[in-house]
């Protein structure tokens, strides 16, 4: 049953995207086709076979290590400042993000970071039937974050046409940098953070090719990737602690503020109608959750927190994910997959903000597409939670 369901589902999403696509006639089905059973070999991999086990063992492995060692840091600083048997989530999950922040900076500056994205984007523009820029950029978004991935190909903000602008601002947003990917692993389980992470970056090609199909000639496809001002070690060291410090207090500053905010909501909506904001919320997503693999008694709760997601944070939905008591692994499993990635409101303001900054006219652009930017992604998060959801 579970088969047909996804299946289901898969040609729901392909649907939904079909309906909203700019151009129809330009969709080319063979990249698709290949990336989709790439997916479905991934999620395999990845959910049901030693090598996947091991990879996604290996994988949380360096980040425990990396964590136990932003502990020292932040140890030194806060020590005892907790009740003891008490950790505050401001100091675990989100003040790490400092450190993995600082190794970024240190890949970066040694040339390894930029090397391998470059060449990796290289290989999978021959697999996604892309151009060499979008391809980058995907992987590229996936490791610096969405804001930080512009600065890198800025040389090409300005001449970018507004399809292929699109495409660069909807992996932004499908993806999440991997200097929060340490933050997700505590409060969601590793292995679900791998496979989204994965399956997220082949789902924005398959969903952007079909939302947003366009061929990029061999003269206009031109990688070029922005060299970072010649700065000393321990300038660059200083620079990256401080972004990593910065992404950490806003961060802090949208759960306090989002959390609050539908607390306050649900209050309000409790007292007028007799039903929680977030349980309204739920039972417009519920099918939605149900196509992803959900069981329909389930589907309310699992709604409601992928409404949060959308119209917050993945924080603020993970931290609601974890208080669920009832639900089953495998939905949980499928919801965890829906989480992981930049899709919600907030974000439109965070890709245009970081696109104007660059360039003033196609921050503009951004902003007017970032309802269609949101959707798209939103498509990418749904199809990976399906194909996920199949092998649990």
């Amino acid at each position: 049953m579970k088969y047909l369901i996804a299946m289901l589902g898969i040609l729901v999403v392909f649907g939904l995207t079909y309906i909203a696509s700019s151009d129809r006639q330009k969709i080319r089905y063979r990249p698709l086709v290949t990336m989709v059973i790439l997916q479905f070999i991934l999620a395999f991999v990845l959910l049901n076979t030693v090598v996947g086990t091991f990879l996604i063992k290996g994988f949380s492995n360096v980040f425990a290590k990396l964590l136990a060692y932003a502990g020292e840091g932040v140890n030194f600083v806060f020590g005892g400042i907790a009740n003891e048997g008490q950790g505050p989530f401001f100091l675990n999950v989100l003040l790490p993000i400092v450190f993995i922040s600082v190794l970024i900076g240190i890949l970066q500056y040694t040339k390894i970071l930029p090397l391998v994205m470059k060449y990796i984007g290289l290989v999978l523009s021959k697999v996604n039937g892309m151009g060499k820029l979008e391809s980058y950029n995907a992987l590229a978004s996936a490791i610096l974050g969405q804001s930080e991935v512009f600065i890198s190909v800025k040389k090409q903000i300005g001449l970018l046409p507004k399809n292929r602008l699109y495409t660069l601002c909807a992996s932004a947003m499908s993806t999440v940098s991997m200097s929060i990917v340490g933050a997700y692993m505590q409060m969601i389980d590793p292995k679900y953070v791998v496979t989204a992470l994965v399956l997220n970056l082949f789902g924005g090609f398959i969903i952007v090719s079909i939302l947003n199909p366009y061929v990029v000639d061999k003269e206009e496809d031109i990688l070029t990737v922005q060299e970072s001002e010649k700065q000393s070690f321990f300038e660059m060291l200083g620079e990256y602690i401080m972004d990593g410090f910065k992404v950490a207090i806003i961060v802090a500053a949208m759960l306090i503020g989002f959390v609050a905010l539908i607390a306050f909501i649900n209050g309000i909506f409790d007292g007028i109608f007799g039903i929680s904001f977030q349980q309204l919320l739920g039972y417009v997503f519920a099918p939605i959750a149900v196509i992803m693999g959900v069981p329909w008694k389930e589907s309310v709760d699992a709604g409601s927190i992928m409404a949060i997601k959308m119209v917050s944070n993945e924080f603020v939905a993970m931290l609601e994910l974890g208080k669920q008591t009832a639900m089953s692994s495998r939905t949980i499993g499928i919801v965890s997959v829906f989480l992981v990635s930049f899709a919600n409101f907030s974000s439109i303001g965070i890709i245009a903000g970081a696109v104007k900054g660059l360039n003033e006219k196609q921050g503009n652009v951004v902003a007017r597409f970032g309802l269609r930017l949101l959707y798209g992604a939103t498509m990418v998060s749904v199809l990976s939670a399906i194909v996920a959801g199949i092998f649990m």
